[in-house]
């Protein structure tokens, strides 16, 4: 008696390992990922202007980095006695006009370096819902707390979408033709647009996103990973939901992670990634007597092994 489905999931053609360098972009579940590429210190570079949520700001960043378009006093404003750009998230502001720009353009000109080195991107889609600034027309990653009368909210539809996509995926192809993509739908649910219209706005993202890969043109280095789908289904249950009830908690981080290393990772890597599992765990140890002959010892254990696994991944 079968008590719970599984969601198939193909074997990576271009598996990450740890000659891999990865960047990972889009909404807060990619911070969730990328959190692990970081505890087993993988090469990876995370959302270098913040969490963004929706396909046409993405795309807008990539356009600027592409192209090392730097952001000028025009693209930025200041409200609530900080400086901001709608293009990216508030974790970037600041008090200094000049700060902010210097920080936007130092990772424009950084990104633009580590896609071109990059061998596969990670890009996670959260919504469909956006903002379009009134006075300007344009579409807004993050609102700043702007009061919303200056602004339009619009759903995307899934051509717009779709053609967002193609757009981003042949801007990076520009720069780099060899990077692999990895395309997933966050399972965090927006559930201040409402429960039916975030249902709304994943369906337009899936259709948008599918149409997209079905092409002949992202046949080649793009694949699909169900994050969205493995808790939603393998998991359905409020249990492995954070106290909100809207991101998943650690345990389905933890899963979804194991999933996707098991068919994204190699082979090769995965007994690597044990050792340094092994040294996080260790490191994180309290000892009751820091001073002890047997804590010198561990401590002295430990030492090796990190040099050691320094000799087989030196970075």
């Amino acid at each position: 008696m079968q008590f719970r489905t599984q969601i198939p999931i193909s074997k990576s053609n271009n598996p990450i390992d740890y000659n891999s360098k990865i960047l990972s972009v889009g909404s807060c579940f990619a911070e969730n990922m990328a959190e692990k590429f970081d505890y087993f210190k993988f090469q990876n570079e995370t959302n270098p202007f913040g969490i963004i949520f929706n396909p046409v700001s993405i795309e807008k960043l990539f356009s600027r980095v592409c192209k090392e378009e730097l952001f000028t006093e025009k693209d930025v404003f200041f409200h609530n006695e900080r400086w901001h750009s709608f293009e990216v998230h508030s974790d970037l502001s600041n008090a200094d006009r000049q700060e902010l720009l210097e920080t936007l353009n130092k990772a424009v000109t950084e990104t633009n370096k580590k896609l071109k080195e990059a061998t596969h991107i990670i890009i996670t889609f959260g919504t469909s819902w956006i903002y379009r600034n009134i006075e300007s027309t344009e579409i807004a990653a993050n609102c700043h707390k702007v009061p919303q009368k200056q602004f339009l909210k619009e759903l995307l539809s899934v051509d717009v979408i779709q053609k967002s996509i193609q757009n981003t995926v042949d801007l990076i192809q520009t720069l780099n033709p060899e990077i692999n993509f990895i395309f997933t739908i966050s399972p965090v649910r927006h559930i201040k647009d409402g429960f039916v219209e975030n249902q709304l706005s994943k369906s337009h993202l899936f259709s948008a996103l599918h149409a997209a890969l079905n092409t002949e043109h992202f046949k080649l280095n793009t694949e699909y990973f169900p994050s969205y789908e493995i808790l939603m289904d393998e998991l359905r249950d409020y249990r492995f939901y954070n106290e909100d009830m809207l991101h998943p908690n650690q345990i389905a981080i933890d899963y979804i992670w194991k999933l996707f290393s098991e068919n994204y990772i190699s082979q090769e890597s995965i007994s690597i990634m044990q050792e340094v599992d092994e040294i996080q765990k260790s490191l994180r140890h309290r000892s009751f007597n820091p001073d002890s002959e047997q804590h010198q010892k561990f401590l002295a254990k430990l030492q090796q092994k990190m040099n050691l696994l320094e000799e087989k991944i030196p970075y």
